[in-house]
């Protein structure tokens, strides 16, 4: 599998498939073991920051990941706590592109 980090998000029509059992797990094994899958339909990571304006700045980080990708995660604020979850929500679960966007939050500082 290709460094996730150097590739980028292909548009997904709804017409693809979701990843399953050893698809997901393969894939997990190219980001950050902090990642956690979800029901198969989702991966989770959750950062703990020094306070809310550190998780404000963790999140202007993120967000141009997101956009460059065009594939955004869900995104929960508790003050110092920050969850992000990523699903490729026109196939109602995970595909390549959830992976490649974890894999450069993984490369964010915090």
């Amino acid at each position: 599998m290709k460094d996730l980090k150097k590739k980028h998000c292909t548009p997904c029509e709804g017409k693809e498939k979701p990843l399953k059992g050893t698809d997901i797990k393969d894939y997990m094994k190219h980001i950050s073991p902090e990642w956690k899958v979800v029901d198969d339909k989702k991966i989770r990571r959750e950062f703990t920051l020094k306070d809310f304006m550190g998780s404000m700045s963790f999140l202007q980080k993120v967000a141009p990941i997101a956009e460059e990708e065009n594939h955004h995660p869900d995104i929960h604020v508790y003050y110092k706590d920050v969850v992000i979850e990523l699903t490729t929500h026109a196939i109602g679960g995970l595909s390549e592109n959830d992976f490649i966007v974890a894999a450069k939050i993984d490369d964010v500082d915090i």
